[in-house]
């Protein structure tokens, strides 16, 4: 059974279908088609918690194994400009929602192939944006009444994250939800507000998945390098983007030492100047440097002088969020900040083969927890931190609005039907354009079961059955259909809107394009051969003839 292809009985006795022409419009339509079916292509197979993975190779010639849309959309190079604004649509989605990134995608997709088809059969394209536009309110209208399910204040989380994390590639799925449920309710607020930034992440290589654990405070992955491990009382951090040493250790420079008391004397002022610039850092009550970067072994031992923890980071990614969480900008050089970073104690904490350093408060608006993460590879722990991420997001979701839809593509079929009913009750370009935005919507289903491995045919005919019958929490499972309230499988209202709204929006402007322009590209400007241009004024000509002279 093919998803994205419509039924011609849901037509318009005016709208038949013709055969492809040659127009310039239908041309450039299926230009941005041909572009969503490549993305589409690349995506769907990711999609759903049967989905498979990606040997993803990098620009920067890294090699990442993964199964997220979004990883895989951010690391590929695109020069259609279509896919360009599908793809930022798409991680806009994932930005604001935290996930549906591949729900935008493959949706936006199935709305463009049923708009090449209203197309074709004699709808003008100010009509089949009137009718997407009615067909996007009419479903977001809907939206609310199939959401049968909310959380309570009180009630444990795992049954809502464990949809959202429960990925094709993580293995131990319930313990690492039970992990981030646990994390989420202790930090959120009395009033019911839930901040994520209080909930920190950290991966450390080695161990397994279930060697994970929740520690008080911001854990970060790194390590002293000194003889100072321990600040336990009125910690003044700052953080450095650059080696912990001389400004820059690496520039050009010759300098002349014609003797061994030149070479003493040009040691002694490096010296003197590392001095100089950690004494500094004490004098503004610096006692935590956290470094992105080369550590030296001078400044080291100055700041063991001073009484300063040096801590050096993996990633700059930890050192941004620190910068973040403490409120204290990323210094380029070796000189305090204006505004130190402040925390109650900063110590080293040892899991097993890994180390954290942790950082710890009292404050009410900084982070509380952080969910550490073990892992024996770097695909493994990236693909833990992702799903934890997720599950994180979903928790603010629902705690600013604890509505749920029925999840295993069961809203999206009960969409389909409810849309189906009323398209082939209206006249005009309203009813084509409810039922191919039904139609795309039933391929979503249709890519779960095929990425679950089931007969495609059978499970949406059961389906579509069912929700005739009024039964709209059948979805796809893993050997079939299966009733979304009884495994708990269940979507955000908030998230599922904003992508429903996003996707209308990209499908809409990609299907009514009159013509795609690509700038052509200036040629370089060929720098002047000749240094004295006034020179050239008394040379000849290419011609040989000479420039007439004005005697007065």
């Amino acid at each position: 059974m093919d998803s994205g292809t419509p039924s011609e009985r849901g037509l318009p006795e005016r709208l038949r279908l013709c055969r492809r022409g040659p127009g310039a419009h239908e041309q450039h339509l299926l230009g941005s088609l041909a572009a969503a079916h490549t993305l589409a292509r690349v995506i769907r197979p990711c999609y759903g918690p049967h989905g498979r993975q990606k040997l993803l190779v990098t620009a920067r010639g890294e090699t990442v194994l993964t199964g997220y849309a979004t990883a895989i959309l951010g690391a590929l190079e695109l020069e259609h400009p279509a896919a360009r604004l599908l793809r930022d649509t798409a991680l806009s989605q994932a930005e604001q929602s935290g996930d549906g990134t591949a729900f935008v995608v493959l949706l936006a997709e199935a709305l463009l192939a049923q708009a090449e088809r209203l197309l074709l059969a004699g709808l003008p394209r100010a009509q089949l944006r009137e009718a997407y536009t009615t067909a996007t309110a009419e479903s977001l209208a809907l939206l609310p009444s199939l959401a049968i399910r909310s959380l309570g204040p009180l009630e444990d989380p795992f049954w809502v994250l464990y949809s959202v994390m429960n990925t094709h590639s993580l293995h131990h799925t319930e313990y690492l939800t039970n992990l981030v449920a646990h994390a989420c309710t202790m930090a959120k607020e009395l009033d019911g507000s839930f901040h994520p930034e209080r909930v920190g992440v950290c991966t450390l290589r080695g161990g397994h998945l279930e060697d994970s654990c929740l520690l008080q405070g911001l854990a970060v992955a790194g390590q002293p390098c000194g003889k100072v491990t321990t600040v336990l009382r009125g910690a003044r951090v700052a953080l450095f983007a650059c080696t912990f040493g001389l400004a820059n250790p690496y520039a050009r420079a010759t300098p002349c030492l014609s003797s061994p008391a030149d070479l003493a004397k040009f040691r002694k002022g490096s010296e003197q100047l590392i001095e100089e610039q950690v004494s500094q850092l004490a004098a503004a009550g610096i006692n935590v440097a956290v470094v992105c970067g080369e550590i030296e072994e001078q400044p080291v031992t100055q700041a063991d002088k001073y009484g300063i923890l040096v801590v050096q980071v993996e990633s700059r990614r930890e050192l941004v969020y620190l910068s973040e969480v403490l409120g204290t900008p990323l210094m380029p050089y070796l000189i305090p900040p204006s505004e130190p970073g402040k925390c109650q104690r900063v110590y080293e904490q040892v899991l097993d083969e890994g180390l954290a350093v942790v950082f710890e408060w009292e404050c009410p608006d900084t982070p509380a927890l952080t969910l550490v993460l073990r892992g024996g590879t770097a695909e493994g722990l990236r693909e833990a931190e992702q799903a934890a991420y997720h599950g994180i997001d979903a928790y603010r979701q629902v705690c600013q609005d604890p509505r749920l839809l029925p999840g295993a593509g069961a809203t999206e079929m009960a969409l389909a039907t409810i849309l189906s009913e009323k398209g082939t009750q209206l006249e005009g370009p309203d009813g084509p354009g409810l039922l191919a935005f039904a139609q795309a919507l039933r391929s979503l289903p249709a890519t779960l079961a095929d990425n679950a491995g089931l007969a495609v045919s059978n499970v949406i005919a059961e389906m579509t059955a069912a929700h005739q019958a009024g039964n709209f929490l059948i979805g796809v499972g893993d050997t079939g259909i299966i009733n979304v309230a009884q495994e708990e499988v269940w979507d955000s209202l908030t998230a599922k809107a904003h992508g429903l709204q996003a996707v209308a929006e990209v499908a809409i402007q990609l299907a009514t394009v009159d013509e795609i322009l690509v700038a052509k590209e200036s040629p370089t400007r060929q720098p002047d051969s000749n240094p004295n241009p006034t020179k050239a004024k008394g040379c000849p000509s290419p011609g040989g003839k000479k420039s007439p002279v004005t005697n007065k």
